[in-house]
């Protein structure tokens, strides 16, 4: 590691190597080798006068990539495209004079970005999918276990600890959903052309627009993909790029209401994320278990929402049919935007692995407040008993909030069945009253619905696609 300049956090801590090889020097000019070599080969099959001995020289030398050759010539002519050109044209010395023919140097350079989202947007597919997997265990396991709810952070009717996991599950869904849809509309920008004209091919195809029609569908077979986009300009239209990063968002988006949950959970001392046998949570308070990994998921998801800003305004500020305004902005964004929703991903699904769950704790806030919640069950066993709903209502309002002044002001227990059982108006006792405290009395529908749910919705996209299950993640921090 480099300790006299800056290094990227996010490849130095949080990415996978995995990731981190998606966005490499590598990647990128082994692909751009792909396409020449896609390109050659399109217009040797349509006519050119392209030998086959050029094409096998060409893919002799798509993997052994002359570095050194590439940099000394690009100190001299500034172009990283026409430099990497040349270095392969020194190994080929058959084929030099037919790579890159015909084609503008965003034809390597845009089609290879949208090949590398496209290969980024499958490894964050694979992760979310693990991510849905992990959290589906654990709403299975906890789906009948009683929780107190909150809205407003306010206790309010009780849920399950397996409905909550069903709400952050649902939010994971929607992006995986918007993930799938992207990723099937990916297309390659193909070879256009300096304005999105194709004028140079018609120069080569002697103006035979028949052939010059085959030749985008050509190079999209051979790099894998169903088609190029149909017109553009010289590069894709940079709206591509605010729709993949505005997946990115989606998923950071949902991580981050995941990690604040955890984080309150954590506070109340029911739910805590995975903490190491050494581990140490604070350097002065020796006995703090802070939530670090689901703090550092919100803080990571935060940047990645505010990076979705950046292909949005590029995509609004391109003129015309080009303009560089984007090149350095792109490299940062679109890269960091992945770099770091695969740290999260991992992050979460380390957290979601080893999630802890405390029922007594859980328990015993939720037999706090029950008394509140039971409030409307026991009004109406007394009206069937013969009391007025009205009067009995004002009654227990008034004894709620003689209840709360005790707690809040006195620090006492909640006493409310003491007090309603002490009133002749709800002629009940204090144990036929504590008989209607058991908690999964007030939870509803919970367990239903997350069984209905994970039948439902989530169990069928993880059996289509179980072949991207079971992966672990490391966290390097």
């Amino acid at each position: 590691m480099s300790t006299d300049r800056y290094v990227s956090p996010l490849s130095e801590r949080y990415a996978s190597r995995e990731m981190q090889y998606i966005f490499s020097p590598d990647m990128k000019f082994r692909t751009w080798r792909k396409l020449w070599i896609a390109l050659a080969e399109t217009e040797k099959e349509l006519g050119l006068n392209i030998t086959q001995e050029q094409i096998d020289e060409l893919k002799a030398n798509a993997d052994n990539i002359n570095y050194d050759v590439a940099r000394e010539r690009e100190k001299k002519v500034r172009h990283d495209v026409m430099s990497h050109v040349y270095a392969y044209g020194v190994q080929c010395p058959k084929a030099k004079g037919i790579i890159h023919l015909g084609a503008t140097s965003c034809y390597v350079g845009d089609n290879t970005d949208i090949i590398v989202m496209t290969e980024a947007l499958k490894l964050v597919r694979k992760k979310l999918v693990n991510v849905l997997a992990e959290l589906a265990k654990f709403a299975e396991e906890h789906k009948a276990q009683p929780t107190l709810a909150f809205t407003h952070f306010q206790p309010a009717q009780p849920t399950t600890v397996g409905k909550r996991a069903t709400l952050w599950m649902q939010e994971f869904m929607l992006d995986l959903e918007d993930l799938e849809y992207v990723l099937s509309t990916m297309k390659l920008l193909g070879s256009k052309g300096t304005t999105g004209t194709q004028a140079s091919f018609l120069e080569l195809f002697d103006g035979d627009q028949e052939t010059i029609d085959k030749i985008d569908p050509m190079i999209a077979k051979k790099m894998g993909f169903q088609e190029c986009y149909p017109v553009s300009g010289q590069t894709y239209s940079r709206k591509v790029d605010t729709r993949v990063l505005n997946v990115l968002a989606g998923i950071a988006a949902s991580a981050h209401k995941f990690s604040n949950d955890i984080r309150l959970l954590q506070h109340l001392k029911e739910v805590e994320e995975p903490f190491e046998k050494n581990q140490i949570g604070s350097s002065a308070m020796a006995y703090k278990r802070n939530p670090m990994r689901s703090e550092r998921i919100a803080s990571l998801s935060r940047f990645v929402m505010v990076d979705a800003l950046n292909p949005a305004i590029t995509s609004a500020t391109q003129w015309f049919e080009r303009t560089l305004d984007d090149s350095a902005n792109k490299r940062l964004s679109i890269p960091e935007g992945f770099l770091a929703i695969d740290g999260i991903l991992d992050l979460c699904l380390n957290v979601v692995d080893g999630l802890v769950v405390y029922p007594k704790v859980i328990e015993k806030r939720l037999r706090s407040e029950l008394p509140f919640m039971a409030t409307e069950n026991i009004m109406m066993d007394a009206v069937k008993a013969g009391g007025d709903r009205q009067e009995l209502h004002e009654r227990i309002r008034e004894l709620s909030m003689e209840a709360g002044r005790n707690v809040k002001e006195e620090g006492k227990e909640n006493n409310l069945l003491e007090l309603i059982a002490a009133d002749p108006a709800f002629n009940m006792t204090l144990e036929e009253l504590q008989e209607t405290m058991d908690p999964a009395k007030y939870t509803g529908r919970a367990a239903i619905q997350v069984d209905n749910f994970l039948k439902n919705v989530v169990n069928p996209v993880l059996e289509a696609n179980k072949e991207l299950l079971g992966m672990t993640a490391e966290i390097n921090v």
